[in-house]
């Protein structure tokens, strides 16, 4: 299953399951098919989710040289496009939803 993020003011952001799980778990988002993100709640999504890459980086930085991670992309990555597409739809006052 893909996650498909669709909004009026940015491209789509598509993420594998297991991704978009994550991200929509971090900002307090029911994982189901269906979802919207309002205006009102994305200032909270994004706090969320820039503290949860600033604690995953920090965290990081303190496995020794040998720990290699899964495929070379953290959370930053795979959750920047989003936070992009959620100030996007912020400063509009627009929706983000997904699987509709």
């Amino acid at each position: 299953m893909l996650y498909k993020f669709k909004s009026k003011n940015a491209g789509d952001v598509i993420m594998l399951e297991s991704n978009g799980r994550k991200v929509l778990e971090i900002i307090g988002k029911d994982a189901g098919p269906k979802g919207i993100i309002l205006p009102e709640q994305m200032p909270a999504a994004i706090a969320a989710l820039q503290a949860a890459i600033t604690f995953e980086e920090s965290k990081d930085e303190n496995h020794d040289d040998a720990h290699v991670p899964g495929d070379g992309l953290g959370l930053r990555q795979r959750a920047m496009p989003f936070i992009d597409m959620l100030q996007r739809n912020y400063q509009s006052g627009d929706d983000v939803v997904w699987g509709v």
